[in-house]
C-alpha cells in the first residue's frame, strides 16, 4: 500500500501571533539595561551599514549574548522574538548563499530553552540545522535538550518531535540503534495521546522501529524518514534531495495535481 503524506500547514497562525507580540518584546526587553542596552544595539545596527559577514558577527553576538540573559519569566516571549528573527535569517537566500546556514543552531540555543513545547520549532531546528547548516549532532543534542521537558502528552503532538529525532540519526548520523530507540518512543507517545494524528503515527513509527531492530540498514525505514523529510521540506532543492534518495532506495514517488503526494515502498528488505 502506498504511504500519502500530506505537507504540513506552515505555522501560520503561530507566525501571526509572533508578529502580534513583536512590538511588545522588543518593549519588554528594552526595560531591562545594561545587557538588554547591548543586546538592542547589536540589534539595530542597519545591514546598509555592514557587510554581509559582519552581518553574520552581529547576528553571532547578540544570539550569545541572548543564550546567557535571564529572561525574567518572559520566556515564550523570547523564544517567539529569536524565532522571528530566526525566520529573518533563514529565508534571506542572498546572504545564506554567500554566508551559508551556520547560525541556524545558535538560534535555537535560545528559543528551544524558553519554549520547548512548540512542535514546529523543532520542524525547523531539524530541518535547518542538519539539512542546510550540515550540523545534525547539533540538531539532535538541542531536540534532546527539548524533551527533557516533554512528557507523552504534553505537548499532544510530542510524539513528532521523536520522529524529527530519528529522521537525523538515521539520515544525517548514521546511527539507526538510535534512531530505532526514537522510533519505538515516537510509537509509545503516540499510543498516549489524543492527537488526531497520534493512531496513524503510532503505527507508522512502530513499523519503522522493527524495521530497523531486524535491519539497522532497513531500505523501508530509510524511505519512510525521507518521506518525512519530503512532506516537511522548505523548498525545492531539499524536495528533489528526497524524491532522489527514495527512487535510489527502489521507492516510488508520485505527485498528482492537486499537489498531493503518495510514495510507494520499495519491497521488504
Amino acid at each position: 500500500m502506498p504511504l500519502s503524506l500530506s505537507t504540513p500547514h506552515r505555522p501560520l497562525h503561530r507566525t501571526k501571533r509572533l508578529l502580534v507580540w513583536a512590538v511588545p518584546v522588543v518593549l519588554i526587553l528594552g526595560l531591562v539595561p545594561l545587557q538588554r542596552q547591548r543586546l538592542a544595539a547589536l540589534q539595530d545596527r542597519t545591514a546598509a551599514d555592514q557587510s554581509l559577514e559582519q552581518q553574520d558577527q552581529a547576528t553571532a553576538a547578540t544570539l550569545a549574548l541572548a543564550q546567557k540573559m535571564p529572561a525574567f519569566g518572559f520566556n515564550n516571549l523570547v523564544a517567539d522574538w529569536f524565532f522571528l528573527r530566526f525566520l529573518q535569517y533563514f529565508g534571506d537566500d542572498v546572504a545564506r548563499a554567500e554566508t551559508g546556514y551556520s547560525l541556524s543552531p545558535e538560534f535555537f540555543r535560545v528559543i528551544i530553552p524558553n519554549d520547548p513545547y512548540y512542535r514546529m520549532f523543532y520542524l525547523f531546528l531539524s530541518g535547518s540545522t542538519s539539512n542546510f547548516a550540515a550540523k545534525p549532532e547539533q540538531s539532535v543534542a538541542l531536540i534532546a535538550q527539548g524533551l527533557e521537558q516533554l512528557s507523552p502528552t504534553l505537548p499532544e503532538d510530542g510524539f513528532y518531535i521523536w520522529r524529527y529525532r530519528g529522521v537525523d540519526e538515521l539520515l544525517y548520523l548514521g546511527d539507526a540503534e538510535a534512531a530505532q530507540k526514537s522510533y519505538r518512543i515516537a510509537a509509545d507517545w503516540a499510543r498516549q495521546s489524543s492527537h488526531p494524528d497520534a493512531p496513524y503515527i503510532a503505527e507508522n513509527s512502530q513499523r519503522t522501529a522493527d524495521f530497523l531492530a531486524r535491519n539497522p540498514l532497513s531500505k523501508q525505514a530509510q524511505v519512510n524518514a525521507w518521506a518525512s523529510v519530503l512532506g516537511s521540506a522548505f523548498d525545492d532543492a531539499t524536495r528533489q534531495r528526497a524524491i532522489d534518495r527514495i527512487k535510489e532506495l527502489g521507492g516510488s514517488v508520485f505527485i498528482n495535481e492537486a499537489g498531493e503526494i503518495s510514495i510507494q515502498f520499495p519491497p521488504d528488505d
